[in-house]
């Protein structure tokens, strides 16, 4: 049986669904991710499902064969944590992480509980060198 992709790109304006976040904490964050974001890639920010925001695209294909399209890099203003997405793959990860202030990893993600916990230079950094380097 085919695996089908569950997240893709849709039509929602990811300034419009930051705006209409439910606390003006996340609608503060995700404007100034979406500034921060936008700033580095050069990208237009894409809806991905109905809570990340994503900018730039790449195809993937895991030894089962199973592939697909994802962004490059990303966030998600969820309620119990901002979402990084694609941070932790560049060859100076490592080290920006170290430096970047109170957050916790995931399989693919970087968790912080807000902006206020971070160095936004730092993660301005991390999201520049997710951004060039080569895709996983």
């Amino acid at each position: 049986m085919a695996h089908e992709v569950k997240t893709a790109p849709t039509g929602e304006d990811p300034a419009a669904y930051c705006a209409a976040l439910p606390t003006a904490r996340r609608r503060e964050e995700g404007a100034r991710l979406l500034a921060l974001f936008g700033e580095v890639t050069g990208e237009a920010p894409v809806m991905w499902g109905p809570s990340m925001i994503g900018y730039g695209s790449q195809e993937y294909r895991y030894a089962s064969g199973h592939g697909g399209t994802w962004f490059r890099v990303g966030f998600s203003p969820r309620r119990a944590a901002l979402s990084f997405y694609g941070l932790q793959d560049s060859p100076a990860a490592g080290e920006l992480l170290a430096r970047l202030g109170k957050h916790r990893l995931g399989a693919g993600c970087v968790y912080v509980n807000g902006l206020k916990d971070v160095d936004e230079t730092v993660l301005r950094e991390l999201v520049a060198r997710a951004w060039d380097a080569p895709p996983p």
